[in-house]
């Protein structure tokens, strides 16, 4: 069983990392690649890089491809290599899933076309720029698409995707393997519980890092053969 990652600069390296952990635990002949257009250290948000494993020409199918999401999703979305590369291995491979804003990514692709699909909770009505159901669970599974929410969720939605692959029995035993007990000192983990003045003060920190990114995304739809939104 083959995995592939696709890994780009200014990605959130969790999006990546979590469910990397959860499904270097398969078990049987299942390996992991990084994959992008060269083998140079790509930079992630917290400023440290990642290794690439893989290049595009080294991978051309997988049986689970996995896009994280991170402020470089807007780039990889203009990038006419990148989403040519994404378009061809997910149309083949078995799986084809997301965390967070890599949603985004699947969706200009267009195999998001006709399904539910989640993302962080700041970005998740985009997805239907790209004709997908934009939906409110932490996991969405619909068919063999499976996109898991913001960030963290990348845990829980590698957690259920190795559920379907090895079983449920399999899977409780990876999240004992990884002490994965959440029990966090806040509650603000989602924009209901976190309040509005809480929520004004991510997004103008996020305009601030990546201005103009909604509308950037809603240009790049149109470019991608999707009508406006």
């Amino acid at each position: 069983m083959r995995v592939a990652f696709l890994l780009f600069p200014s990605l959130t390296q969790l999006d990546l990392t979590g469910p990397a952990q959860v499904l270097a635990r398969l078990g049987g002949d299942a390996r992991q690649d990084l994959v992008w257009r060269s083998r140079d250290p790509v930079m992630t948000d917290a400023g440290f890089a990642i290794v690439p494993t893989a290049t595009f020409d080294e991978v051309a199918s997988v049986d689970i491809l996995c896009i994280p999401g991170g402020v470089g999703v807007n780039a990889v979305i203009a990038d006419d290599e990148v989403m040519g590369w994404v378009q061809e291995v997910g149309a083949k491979a078995t799986w084809v899933t997301s965390v967070c804003t890599g949603s985004l990514i699947l969706g200009a692709a267009g195999l998001l076309r006709g399904y539910r699909a989640t993302s962080h909770w700041a970005w998740r009505d985009m997805l239907s720029l790209f004709g997908a159901t934009p939906t409110t669970e932490r996991v969405v599974i619909d068919r063999n698409r499976v996109t898991g929410g913001g960030v963290t969720a990348g845990i829980d939605f590698a957690l259920s995707l190795t559920a379907l692959l090895r079983g449920e029995a399999h899977a409780r035993a990876v999240q004992l393997s990884m002490e994965y007990d959440p029990a966090p000192p806040f509650d603000a983990g989602s924009p209901d519980r976190a309040g509005e003045p809480l929520v004004s003060l991510f997004q103008e920190r996020m305009e601030r890092l990546a201005p103009g990114r909604e509308k950037e995304l809603r240009a790049l739809a149109i470019k991608r053969g999707f009508a406006a939104g």
